[in-house]
């Protein structure tokens, strides 16, 4: 191999390994700006009390639900977020939920309304994590949906009607 060939391989070489760094370290900075490294790392029990953590479905389309048990809009949601688990679960959506209540009232309320999806106890300490996400009103119910890489693609306060969530999981999973 000639020394000309050998430096433009090594050059090619340096530039793919360049250009993979700055892939990986770009969408971890574009993460950062939009709180989906907040939202990934945040640690939130589950209703038996054990710690979980979003980044458990990472590399599925995740769909976070911030919600309360007092919360009408919230309470009108979740049958469709429920339905959308069911049907999209097996195309790599994972909806979860964070509510922002006590453990012994989401217990309560979840003896009534059936969920198939796992429930988090995010109490008041989510309502920074949702400001963080860009829910500067803490307004619920809030939703936020990221790509199998963790990116944010989608921000919403207030509940999706069947039409418009319908809508926005087809587009994710085009």
């Amino acid at each position: 191999m000639s020394p000309g060939r050998r430096e433009l391989l090594i050059l090619g070489a340096v530039a793919a390994g360049a250009a993979g760094t700055g892939a990986i370290v770009g969408t971890l900075v574009l993460q950062s700006q939009s709180g989906a490294a907040e939202l990934l790392s945040a640690s939130f029990p589950d209703l038996s009390g054990r710690p979980r953590r979003l980044l458990e479905w990472q590399g599925r389309y995740l769909v976070c639900n911030f919600w309360a048990t007092w919360c009408g809009p919230c309470r009108e949601e979740l049958p469709l977020l429920d339905a959308a688990q069911q049907q999209h679960g097996g195309n790599g959506v994972q909806v979860v939920g964070i509510a922002i209540d006590t453990a012994a009232n989401i217990r309560e309320y979840l003896k009534v309304v059936k969920i198939a999806y796992p429930v988090l106890v995010g109490e008041a300490s989510a309502i920074a994590l949702m400001r963080s996400l860009g829910n500067t009103t803490g307004g619920l119910p809030f939703t936020v949906i990221l790509d199998r890489k963790g990116s944010v693609q989608k921000r919403r306060v207030g509940a999706y009607s069947e039409a418009e969530l319908r809508k926005e999981l087809a587009a994710l999973l085009r």
